[in-house]
């Protein structure tokens, strides 16, 4: 027995019903991934940087802040502190990239380098590692200890 107001249709469902559905489940399905194209394509820049000490090469990496004085310094191998920061201004856009580099001392670290570099620009991966800042190389401490840190600026996905 049919019900007159639902004729039998996918699932027992009436075919207006079901066709109903499947309309709104491939709006659904578009909305979400023109969101999801949307949101791939603001791309928010990465400061990546690799630091290089006693022959072991890690990697920083900053995300955009607003304030850079809460960013912590990353400690490499006890010796040194590395604290590279992105800030961005209030309107949005890139307007520095600091690197403040640190010797670790019995009594509180030393710092040894500030370096700015003003309103980047993101360049190509392929541009190599230390594109924005070039190798920079680092002397400190009783034994004259080497710290070799190159940053790039990269578009990265959120």
């Amino acid at each position: 027995m049919t019900n007159s107001r639902w004729p039998s249709g996918i699932f027992g469902l009436g075919a207006t019903w079901a066709a109903l559905c499947v309309r709104r489940a491939g709006l659904a399905m578009i909305l979400a991934l023109g969101v999801a194209s949307a949101v791939r394509a603001q791309a928010e820049p990465v400061l990546r940087c690799e630091v290089t000490y006693a022959g072991a090469t890690e990697r920083v990496e900053a995300r955009p802040v607003t304030d850079p004085y809460p960013v912590r310094a990353v400690d490499i191998a006890g010796r040194f502190r590395f604290k590279p920061v992105l800030v961005r201004a209030e309107d949005g856009t890139l307007d520095r990239v600091v690197v403040q580099v640190y010797v670790q001392t019995p009594e509180q670290p030393v710092t040894i380098q500030v370096a700015t570099w003003p309103q980047p620009r993101p360049t190509a991966a392929a541009a190599g590692p230390a594109a924005l800042t070039g190798w920079q190389h680092l002397y400190a401490g009783p034994l004259e200890r080497e710290l070799i840190y190159g940053c790039t600026l990269l578009e990265s996905e959120r």
